[in-house]
C-alpha cells in the first residue's frame, strides 16, 4: 500500500495494522509513537515495542531486547532502496510500483 512521501508513519499506520492480520508484537520507531496507535495496537491484541518521542512527558516503557531486532527491518529496506527504480519511485501507478517491489524482494532475498 503505497502513500505519499509526505504522509507520516502514524497516519499511515492504521491501515496498514488492518491488513498485517494477527501479530503478537509491534515494533516500530519514535515516528510510530501516539497514544491512539499504541492503544489501537493492545485492542487488537498485540504489544507495540517502540521508544518514546522525545517530547513525551511521561517516559514509555517497552522492551529493549526485543527492540534491538529492529535493525533486520531497516536492512531489509536498505537492500530494496539498492534498486533504483524503487528509491526514485519512477512508477506512477501503484501497481506497476508493487510490482517492481515484488521483483526486487525476490532479487534481493531468494537469489
Amino acid at each position: 500500500m503505497p502513500t505519499p512521501g509526505n504522509v507520516a508513519d502514524v497516519k499511515a499506520a492504521p491501515p496498514l495494522l488492518e491488513r498485517a492480520g494477527r501479530m503478537r508484537y509491534l515494533l516500530g520507531d519514535k515516528g510510530y509513537d501516539a497514544d491512539r496507535l499504541r492503544r489501537s495496537i493492545r485492542n487488537a491484541g498485540a504489544i507495540p515495542v517502540n521508544p518514546g518521542g522525545r517530547n513525551r512527558k511521561r517516559v514509555i516503557r517497552y522492551n529493549r531486547e526485543r527492540y534491538r531486532s529492529r535493525h533486520l527491518i531497516e536492512r531489509a529496506f536498505c537492500r530494496l532502496k539498492d534498486f533504483r527504480r524503487l528509491a526514485t519511485r519512477y512508477d506512477k501507478l501503484a501497481a506497476n510500483f508493487l510490482s517492481g517491489v515484488a521483483l526486487a524482494t525476490a532479487l534481493a532475498f531468494w537469489l
